[in-house]
């Protein structure tokens, strides 16, 4: 009774939302994750995407027809992706073609590894850098670019649908054991903090980064952290290699072959933060608890 009367609330609140939802105003100022104030002095028409995660957030909306170009490994939807010009990466832009295409916004990143936005507010272009490192913020990232394009109700709507899958996956878990987990990004090994949105995502799927908060969201472990940890499920590398590094091939999850290697598709989802949260919540679950599903 609780969970329906809490869902009905969210409902409600949202509703509320989309009515009082109204057209951008332009100008319009927001401040990046870099604390750069960026001014929009009309609709954006032309739009470059240089991280998957907006690309997907804005055909989700319902503005992936401003789009100009993306990076090179925005790949989905497929059937909209493959037919826009590609133009680099986030570490590796390739800056005359984007000057090229003339857009009036382009979509960066905050990392101070790539300077993405750096190098592009540079070349004259207008830049917004910032993307979810939290759960939370996927959907506070997605209002935001609900309002830089003018499409604030695609964007509550967006919201609406994820939370509401998003719900009914994490009630099919709630009353099923913790697992202890461990999530690899890559060999390193680099993993996922629990106040990460990957963290937070493993934790609605019943299981529990075995990564100390204090170590950051995306930390590079050392590898008898995990030994000491002895997790019970793993994911994100393949078993035969999991049971040839050392001091594993004692650990629960080799033993018990709980290891998981997800699809391609699967992994973009998970290590999005974007409209395909539910779907890699699914997957999560799907090594975590596979029991809830059937």
């Amino acid at each position: 009774m609780r969970q329906f009367s809490v869902q009905s609330v969210f409902a409600l609140s949202t509703l509320a939302l989309l009515s009082t939802a109204a057209a951008t105003s332009y100008p319009l100022t927001v401040t990046d994750d870099l604390g750069r104030k960026v001014t929009l002095n009309s609709e954006p028409k032309r739009i470059i995407a240089m991280l998957p995660s907006h690309t997907e957030t804005l055909i989700a909306i319902g503005a992936g027809g401003k789009l100009v170009a993306i990076d090179v490994y925005s790949n989905y939807p497929k059937a909209i992706t493959d037919k826009l010009p590609k133009v680099g990466s986030g570490f590796q832009p390739d800056l005359e073609a984007i000057v090229a295409l003339k857009p009036d916004l382009v979509l960066g990143d905050e990392s101070s590894g790539s300077r993405l936005t750096e190098k592009l507010a540079a070349a004259g272009l207008t830049v917004y850098g910032g993307t979810a490192q939290t759960y939370n913020e996927v959907f506070e990232k997605i209002a935001v670019l609900g309002k830089l394009t003018n499409h604030e109700t695609g964007a509550l709507n967006l919201i609406t649908k994820m939370r509401t899958e998003l719900n009914t996956l994490q009630a099919s878990v709630a009353k099923l054991p913790r697992v202890s987990t461990y999530y690899e990004i890559d060999p390193t090994p680099y993993s996922v903090g629990p106040n990460s949105f990957i963290g937070a995502l493993i934790s609605r799927a019943g299981g529990q980064t075995i990564v100390p908060a204090a170590l950051g969201d995306f930390p590079k472990l050392d590898p008898e952290l995990i030994v000491k940890a002895n997790p019970q499920v793993m994911v994100g590398l393949p078993l035969a290699e999991a049971a040839k590094r050392p001091g594993w091939s004692n650990l629960k999850a080799v033993q018990s072959g709980k290891i998981f290697n997800p699809t391609s598709e699967e992994g973009d989802a998970i290590s999005r933060p974007g409209p395909r949260l539910p779907a890699a919540l699914r997957a999560l679950i799907k090594y975590i608890h596979p029991e809830a599903l059937k």
